[in-house]
């Protein structure tokens, strides 16, 4: 099955207080680009348990392709402790090693890459090294490259982030995490613009989006700026609010939107997902439509 773009990496259960929830970056990216109209499979492994058969239960109900999905009869399933501050704020404890740490470079994944537009990858999916040898594989590819940076200490370090940035065509950093890699990176610029171009410059990437929460996200293409407010919303809980955000921004994207809408429909998406529990909960496009011409 031909797919217009594959997510790598992470997928897992997030173990929150009052129960667990299907999560991963990847998986929760994946999930929204099928909701907005985009096929689209993802490139993981999960455990020989329950908890895997769960998982791959779930993407068949959502209609995600899972014929790059890998089984480990040796590692578990994924899980991560998940604990939502009294601020929304959520910190995650990610179990190490799990299945996804040991993603096998697979020659029908290299065909699968040659008719996808987009290939989405993280940094987490590099911290162990069969997964991180894989993934620079598949980085050869002539997909559009969208890097997620998603920075979890420890699990990353100057050089790795150096590699994974030199080969993305776009790259996702929230604001901390811009200010902490132009630091990293020899970098000290106060203004967001200075910093943006800092990195662009460094590694030649065409496209930089940063989201900045409930005050919305800027998009730097090129030499142009894009920026849009986010509204305040009632927030359930921020988990994947990010993710749905960067699904909605790569939708957009193909469809060849303007900047300034492709820019405006992720931050709909990201504050519209945070109004629900989990970053994969169920709704409706229109639910989604509806929602963006309210705040907007």
């Amino acid at each position: 099955m031909i797919t217009p773009a594959i997510c790598f990496g992470e997928i897992l259960w997030d173990v929150l207080p009052d129960g667990a929830m299907p999560g991963g970056a990847p998986l929760n990216v994946a999930y929204h680009l099928n909701k907005l109209g985009l096929p689209t499979s993802i490139i993981s492994k999960i455990g020989n348990d329950e908890k895997g058969l769960e998982l791959e239960r779930l993407l068949d109900g959502w209609q995600i392709n899972k014929s790059l999905l890998q089984r480990d009869t040796i590692h578990p399933t994924s899980e991560v402790i998940a604990r939502v501050g009294s601020r929304n704020e959520v910190s995650y404890e990610i179990v190490f090693p799990v299945a996804w740490d040991f993603i096998d470079h697979q020659s029908m994944i290299d065909s699968a890459l040659q008719s996808s537009i987009y290939f989405v990858y993280g940094s987490l999916a590099s911290r162990n090294t069969l997964s991180r040898e894989t993934l620079f594989n598949f980085l050869e590819s002539d997909a559009i490259k969208v890097f997620d940076i998603n920075l979890r200490p420890p699990f990353f370090n100057k050089r790795l982030l150096a590699d994974l940035m030199e080969r993305a065509d776009i790259i996702k950093f929230n604001e901390s995490e811009l200010q902490m890699v132009q630091i990293l990176f020899g970098g000290s610029f106060v203004n967001e613009k200075e910093q943006v171009g800092f990195i662009q410059e460094c590694f030649s990437i065409p496209e930089v989006i940063v989201t900045k929460g409930e005050f919305g996200a800027s998009y730097y293409r090129m030499d142009q700026s894009y920026h849009a407010w986010g509204s305040e919303v009632k927030v359930k809980d921020t988990i994947g609010s990010g993710d749905s955000f960067l699904a909605a921004f790569i939708a957009n994207h193909q469809l060849g939107l303007s900047p300034k809408t492709i820019i405006k429909n992720a931050i709909g998406m990201g504050a519209f997902i945070a109004t629900k529990k989990g970053g994969c909960p169920e709704y409706e496009i229109e639910e989604y439509k509806k929602f963006i011409e309210q705040i907007f």
